[in-house]
C-alpha cells in the first residue's frame, strides 16, 4: 500500500503553532499525471524527496559500524513503491544490532523520508517484521 503524502498549502486552515491541519471532513480525491507521457511517469514512481513514508519492503543488505565509531545500525531495504522496485536505508543511531533485522526478513515500516548523499534514508524508524528467511522455505 503506498504511503499517504500531505503537503499543506494556502488554503489549508492554520493549526495549533501556525502548522497547517488537514481538513477531516475533506475527502481525499486520487492524484491523477497531467499526461501519459513518460516524464510524468517516471515522476510518479519515484520517491519523494522528504516526507512522511509508510512503505514495506526485504532487507538486501546490513552495515554494522566498527567498534571504534559511534554505535548506528544500517539497512537497505528493497520496497516496491508505485511499480517501480526502489532501495531505502534504514538506520538505527545509537544501536548495534536490532533484534530480528537480518538480510532477508521482509518487514513493514514508517518514517521520515530524507535523501543523504542521494540515497533515501529513513533515521530510527518505527517497523514491524512480517516475515523471515526459514519461514519461506
Amino acid at each position: 500500500m503506498p504511503a499517504r503524502q500531505y503537503a499543506p498549502d494556502a488554503a489549508d486552515p492554520a493549526g495549533p503553532l501556525g502548522r497547517s491541519v488537514p481538513d477531516p471532513s475533506a475527502a481525499e480525491a486520487p492524484v491523477l499525471p497531467a499526461s501519459p507521457g513518460p516524464a510524468s511517469a517516471a515522476a510518479a514512481a519515484s520517491l519523494p524527496q522528504r516526507g512522511r513514508i509508510k512503505a514495506q519492503g526485504v532487507i538486501a543488505r546490513l552495515t554494522i559500524a566498527p567498534a571504534t565509531a559511534p554505535p548506528s545500525f544500517a539497512v537497505l531495504a528493497r520496497i516496491d513503491w508505485n511499480g517501480t522496485s526502489e532501495d531505502v536505508r534504514l538506520v538505527w543511531m545509537g544501536q548495534r544490532r536490532v533484534p530480528g533485522i537480518e538480510a532477508g526478513v521482509a518487514l513493514r515500516f514508517e518514517g521520515m523520508l530524507s535523501r543523504v548523499q542521494g540515497t533515501p534514508t529513513v533515521y530510527n524508524p518505527r517497523y514491524e517484521i512480517i516475515g523471515r528467511p526459514e519461514e519461506y522455505e
